[in-house]
């Protein structure tokens, strides 16, 4: 049986509008994941650096005694405000015991921004934390 090719042409036109109408959404949701992964994970580095250097700055010994923990706080508040971050929480915790340890923890509460898209995910937030310990030196 004989099909005229010009009568099949016909009755698919659209069908690859229609099928990238159906792809495009998804494919646009898994770039935007990618970048916002890639955004949240910058910021997770940035928080293990803060927390490192107030750990750093709370483990050398202050001359004359005491501990270095509200300068230390002050630096890594400073690394996080130079980087954008200006609500994260910054705790440094000394034992106080000689060649104890100080541990510094920073958190965050990151603004997912592909959530905003979707309706009544407006304000979603993926909390980060990151903690580092040192020992005190002497």
């Amino acid at each position: 049986m004989y099909t005229n090719p010009n009568r099949m042409v016909r009755n698919e036109r659209g069908q690859g509008l229609v099928e990238f109408a159906l792809v495009v959404p998804m494919l646009l949701i898994l770039v935007f994941g990618i970048a916002e992964f890639g955004r949240a994970w910058m910021t997770r580095n940035v928080l293990t650096g803060a927390a490192r250097e107030a750990a750093r700055i709370a483990a050398v010994p202050v001359a004359g005694g005491g501990s270095n923990n509200a300068a230390a706080t002050t630096r890594a508040s400073q690394l996080l405000t130079s980087a954008g971050i200006t609500a994260a929480t910054v705790t440094v915790v000394d034992d106080g015991a000689a060649f104890g340890t100080v541990t510094a923890t920073v958190t965050y509460n990151f603004p997912v921004v592909v959530l905003g898209f979707i309706p009544g995910l407006n304000n979603a937030m993926v909390p980060l934390s990151t903690t580092t310990t040192m020992r005190r030196e002497y």
